[in-house]
């Protein structure tokens, strides 16, 4: 390897000096995790792969922060441990040296591709001398502490529109369940003011038009997308909805993940299509579709399916096409939102992924 070779593409103003290679073994401890049954309930939070499992009442490390990272099972996904923390035996924790940076260590570990140093046939595993004898390039403790401060606070921002998104997530399945009325009730627990009428018991088959997809193999290419029961597959020139927006609903396998389709669209054979009746608001629609236990409709002894007749079947409870359209809005606009910090969320962490690679070498 050229000295060229061995500084990162973008690099932070004033550090020049090549990185040294240097093997795992000579910056961390790589240390045992230990079974924790015999421990007694305390504060001491105990991590096994994949993330916390438990408190006790003693640490494996007191003072000394760690990267976690699996000795079997999930070997690839190395993680943040502030002391004291006690880990399960199928996690290893890496101590790093004195003379370096815990955040630029994680990152050096988030930068090995560790399932390519499996050892086994079965359940992925690692081991110690794996870990210590794969090559780490490394700076100056000073521009290590530069990095590690640029990518904890990257990793706080993530952290930040993530909570936002799960808050969002939680908030909506919260309203679905206030905002429509419970079993046995005939008004929802939260309503909009002005509207105090009782929902009216009807069943899906008077409120949507149930549609089937089909094999798009024989179209040429085009502009329509084509959705399958996990969303967006490719585009064709033909639609099966040409002006009429619908509710995707699963046929066979994914069957309770009800979502938007927007025309025009196709769909395949596995993924219904349910185009709301003129008296129906869309969006009210799919929620009244989201707050359906869809597995228990399932009619298969093996992959799950849906039929025409169990949606059809199906009872809901609808409004006034004014409180249909007040609600629709109301979920229209929350989904906006979740949908913002979602691509937020993503967005930082593929520039996370970016920056990994091109600010280590």
């Amino acid at each position: 390897m050229t000295e060229q070779a061995k500084v990162p593409a973008i690099r932070f103003a004033g550090f020049t000096d090549p990185w040294e290679q240097r093997k795992f073994s000579d910056i961390v401890d790589v240390c045992s995790g230990k079974d924790y049954k015999h421990l007694e309930e305390g504060p001491i939070p105990v991590y096994g792969t994949g993330g916390f499992m438990t408190s006790v009442d003693e640490a494996l490390s007191y003072d000394r922060d760690a990267v976690g990272i699996g000795r079997k099972g999930t070997i690839d996904k190395p993680y943040l441990l502030k002391a004291p923390f006690w880990t399960v035996d199928t996690l290893f924790y890496a101590i790093p040296k004195s003379d370096m940076d815990l955040e630029f260590v994680h990152c050096s570990f988030l930068n090995v591709d560790w399932k390519s140093k499996d050892e086994s046939t079965g359940l992925p595993s690692l081991s110690k001398e794996a870990i210590n004898e794969t090559i780490a390039l490394v700076p100056s403790f000073n521009e290590q502490s530069r990095l590690g401060d640029f990518f904890y606070n990257l990793d706080n921002l993530i952290t930040l529109h993530q909570r936002k998104y799960d808050k969002l997530v939680i908030f909506k399945k919260s309203m679905l369940e206030k905002m429509f009325p419970k079993d046995g009730e005939s008004v929802p627990e939260i309503r909009f003011a002005g509207f105090t009428d009782p929902w009216e018991q009807r069943k899906f088959s008077d409120i949507v038009d149930v549609c089937s997809g089909k094999d798009y193999k024989h179209l040429e290419e085009g502009p329509i997308p084509v959705y399958g029961t996990g969303g967006f597959m490719t585009s064709v020139d033909e639609a099966l909805s040409y002006d009429r927006d619908a509710v995707g609903i699963g046929r066979k396998g994914t069957i309770d993940k009800p979502y938007l389709l927007k025309a025009p669209f196709w769909t395949v054979d596995t993924l219904f299509y349910a185009i709301p009746k003129s008296d129906m608001d869309l969006e009210f629609v799919h929620c009244s579709f989201l707050n359906v236990d869809w597995k228990s409709k399932d009619e298969s002894t093996g992959l799950p399916s849906l039929s025409k007749e169990a949606i059809n079947e199906t009872i809901a409870l609808v409004p006034s096409f004014n409180e249909q359209s007040r609600l629709g809005d109301f979920f229209y606009n929350l989904d906006n939102l979740i949908t913002l910090h979602q691509r937020k969320l993503e967005l930082l962490q593929n520039i996370k992924k970016s920056l990994l690679d091109k600010m280590f070498v």
